[in-house]
């Protein structure tokens, strides 16, 4: 019998020799913003995710922006597909390997619409090297309850061999509230999520 491992993010991923069943913990609820911030002329659009991308998609078209830059292949490959030229990513695909690619890029006006929690230091980082970095609040990551009681409820029937994290937020969603809820295996994508 295969092992059953739950992926706790939405993309579709399967192999032959597991049972994979895919339950994202996480639903994303966009947030209003101040929609003047797209009145300007960006060197630099910065998606730090697919999510990202998705939630910008309805204002691509009333910002302007020369260059698009992305962390992470999967994010390029999706902004290509939806046909957005991407100018930089990064090899390493982390905030971390991003700074440091992007380092070469030393002046500019940047936009930076992503998660309301996302991690401070690409932020923060950029504003220490560009004359004007603006950060929208684009969205927050929301627990997806219905989702997460299902795997609990597996695991207390003893339905699964392991769990996948894919971030940060879905390990603290899991773990809030769990009442002794245990497995022998878990995995981690990211070193964020470790």
């Amino acid at each position: 019998m295969r092992p059953i491992i739950v992926m706790t993010q939405s993309s579709e991923f399967e192999r032959k020799d597991v049972c994979i069943i895919h339950k994202p913990f996480i639903s994303i609820m966009p947030l209003s913003f101040d929609l003047n911030l797209l009145n300007v002329n960006y060197d630099w659009l910065i998606f730090s995710s697919k999510n990202a991308v998705d939630v910008f998609r309805p204002y691509l078209n009333k910002v302007r922006y020369r260059q698009l830059a992305v962390i992470g292949k999967k994010t390029a490959d999706y902004c290509s597909k939806l046909g957005l030229e991407v100018d930089f990513y990064p090899d390493d695909f982390s905030q971390e390997g991003f700074l440091e690619g992007f380092s070469k890029y030393d002046q500019g006006q940047l936009l930076l619409p992503s998660s309301a929690e996302a991690r401070p230091l690409l932020e923060q980082t950029l504003r220490k090297y560009h004359e004007h970095v603006e950060k929208i609040d684009l969205y927050k990551p929301v627990p997806h309850k219905k989702n997460i009681e299902d795997v609990k409820n597996r695991i207390k029937n003893g339905e699964l061999d392991a769990l996948t994290f894919a971030s940060s937020s879905a390990v603290r969603y899991f773990f809030e509230n769990n009442e002794g809820i245990t497995l022998d295996y878990y995995f981690v994508i990211g070193q964020q999520t470790l």
